[in-house]
């Protein structure tokens, strides 16, 4: 008997009519796939350790409609139906939507992946393999995982992404907290995603950018003849935000200042040098546009007891 992480473990009833057990396996004691295993029971939700009977048997994730079933192999090696399984045929993970998420999620939270693990009562291999691999964990395990990481399972799911933010219910007792210089700069981040706003031949346009903080300086990226590039030589806003639907909370933080294109050859190397990312829009984005705050406030949005 061989397994891989997110098979299933199904032990037939003895029983003539009775009703039959089955789990995820969400840990391995060895490499090569064989008992014993850590088996997520969907009757119990707990997580125990099994050596299977004569009475189990494997269902192997793979086998599901439309995939391709394959033997054990050496991890990292590229075979026929690896893509399908969840590896490119490099060798490197391709990890699912969920997975993705809850990555990012656990990452933003600085949390280790053994930590969550613990908070979400699932094995540490299970949740590497769901971090990694386009797995469908079961709506406890789920669950579990979205309360171990203070969201929601449909939130995990990718629920809500074509709906703006802010449509959850509104706290009883909000308060409402001025944020300082300093907290503001701390929630700008080295980088993300912000909103610029500038005056154009057709009136006020806010878009978004992908944008570094480099020395107290916000720069963006973009093409020479687009829009965000009319912020050059002007005044404008810059916003960043973000929204916590599942606990009604959040906060924004606004920067105000002459924005001007770089042209110094040196400061276009520090800028792409120390970048951490291209453009979300692609294509060709060579002009950098940089923004020296004059004025920084922010707003946080919390329970009043927080």
């Amino acid at each position: 008997m061989r397994a891989h992480l997110g098979d299933q473990l199904v032990v037939e009833s003895p029983v003539t009519g009775a009703s039959r057990r089955d789990g995820e396996i969400v840990g391995l004691h060895h490499e090569d796939g064989t008992p014993p295993y850590d088996v997520h029971w969907s009757d119990t939700d707990q997580v125990t350790l099994v050596f299977p009977g004569p009475d189990a048997h494997i269902r192997h994730l793979e086998h599901r409609p439309g995939s391709r079933s394959r033997e054990p192999s050496r991890p990292g090696s590229a075979e026929p139906g690896a893509e399908s399984a969840g590896v490119h045929l490099d060798g490197a993970p391709n990890p699912g939507d969920i997975g993705r998420r809850v990555a990012m999620e656990r990452e933003r939270q600085g949390l280790s992946r053994a930590e969550t693990a613990r908070r979400a009562r699932m094995a540490p291999d299970y949740l590497a393999y769901l971090e990694q691999r386009p797995a469908d964990p079961s709506p406890a395990s789920l669950i579990s995982l979205a309360d171990a990481l203070g969201t929601t399972a449909a939130a995990l799911r990718g629920g809500g992404i074509d709906l703006p933010p802010g449509q959850g219910e509104a706290l009883l007792h909000p308060r409402l907290q001025d944020l300082g210089p300093d907290e503001c700069r701390a929630r700008l981040s080295t980088h993300g995603v912000g909103r610029v706003a500038v005056s154009t031949p057709d009136g006020p346009a806010i878009l978004p950018v992908n944008y570094e903080v480099i020395d107290d300086v916000i720069a963006f990226r973009t093409a020479p003849d687009s829009v965000p590039a009319m912020a050059g030589g002007t005044d404008v806003a810059f916003e960043v935000d973000h929204v916590d639907e599942a606990m009604s909370q959040g906060w924004s933080v606004l920067a105000v200042g002459p924005a001007r294109i770089v042209t110094e050859p040196d400061a276009l190397r520090q800028l792409a040098d120390r970048a951490h990312t291209t453009p979300w829009a692609g294509g060709e984005r060579e002009t950098w546009v940089s923004i020296r705050p004059t004025r920084l406030t922010g707003r946080r949005i919390s329970p009043a007891d927080q």
